[in-house]
């Protein structure tokens, strides 16, 4: 199949290599036509997927028209900031193209309406039943080719199942749901609970803290997720558990970094203003806190990552927090 992938950064780049292996024709897009005439040239990715060659057979494009020409699929796998606007600049090309299965690949919330990516895609580009893919993916791995599981969620199980079928390969499974909102939920909130993993390593605590940090992070996505509509379970599962896992744990997660830096002292700005890729988690953080609020759901760790993050806490008197909360039974 020839597939538009829109998004030029390093999961985006992976799940194309995953399709070229699988025998199809990625065509990337990306915003800025000098840095692709780069990537086209050196072959290399060096701003977001750096140390991985890619192959001549890829099609780098910045124009919206010329990446959906002839596409029979899309995926799309720009930062949740960007995506409103990404989506506008493709809204006549999409048109003239026609009724196109989409899936997002980008793990976060419209900052400003709270909405998830698959709403986002229903409400610019009128797709009927955008699906959502995500799960443990450190995207330099699967570039690699490392042995990885993800799940593909939509409404309707015959667009699931052809996703499934497009991604799936010897390298890289791909498992169905129904649960498009818990799927993307899932790969949304373990974002602020990998800062808060990240935070516990740059604080110099052990695998004591750090293992009670996601088992409680994971109740609270849990938690919050099933009060905004999501089945419980999702959060056991690939989206859930295991996004969650990898990106608490792995050295290459942007936000586990982000969070390892900040419980060092450094300051967010100056992190930030370090990085040529985004973490999800940053932004993710408030809108998470916001919506629990709404849902009176209570997300203690998710409360003080936000206060760290937007309100400049000293990340000692966030943990000193957590720690002195009244007692309560495990299930409460």
């Amino acid at each position: 199949m020839k597939v538009a992938v829109i998004g030029d950064g390093g999961w985006g780049t992976a799940l194309a290599l995953t399709l070229l292996r699988n025998g199809h024709a990625p065509r990337i897009w990306g915003p800025a036509a000098d840095y692709l005439a780069e990537i086209r040239a050196t072959r290399r990715n060096r701003k977001f997927l750096p140390g991985v060659e890619l192959p001549e057979a890829f099609v780098w494009t910045a124009d919206a028209a010329e990446a959906l020409a002839g596409a029979e699929a899309v995926v799309l796998v720009v930062p949740s900031k960007y995506v409103r606007a990404t989506l506008e600049q493709f809204a006549a090309a999409c048109r003239a193209a026609g009724s196109l299965p989409v899936v997002s690949a980008t793990k976060g919330f419209d900052e400003v309406t709270r909405e998830r990516m698959t709403e986002i895609i229903a409400e610019l580009w009128g797709v009927k039943s955008p699906a959502a893919l995500s799960g443990p993916s450190i995207a330099p791995e699967t570039a690699r080719g490392v042995p990885t599981a993800v799940t593909v969620a939509c409404a309707d199980a015959d667009l699931a199942r052809c996703f499934q079928e497009l991604f799936t390969g010897d390298t890289f499974r791909v498992y169905t749901s129904d649960d498009v909102r818990g799927v993307e939920l899932g790969g949304a909130l373990k974002n602020v609970i990998a800062l808060a993993a990240g935070i516990c390593d740059g604080l110099g605590f052990g695998n004591n803290a750090k293992a009670a940090l996601i088992t409680r992070g994971l109740a609270e996505m849990t938690r919050l997720g099933a009060a905004l509509g999501a089945h419980p379970q999702t959060f056991n599962g690939l989206s859930g558990i295991g996004d969650l896992m990898v990106t608490c744990m792995s050295p290459q997660s942007r936000n586990r970094t982000v969070g390892e830096r900040l419980g060092r002292g450094e300051s967010l700005p100056a992190i930030l203003a370090g990085m040529e890729q985004v973490a999800e988690g940053v932004c993710t953080c408030g809108t998470a806190l916001a919506l629990a609020r709404e849902a009176a759901v209570a997300v203690p760790v998710i409360e003080q990552v936000d206060a760290i993050v937007n309100c400049g806490k000293p990340p000692r008197e966030a943990v000193a927090e957590l720690m002195r909360r009244d007692p309560r039974a495990e299930r409460d």
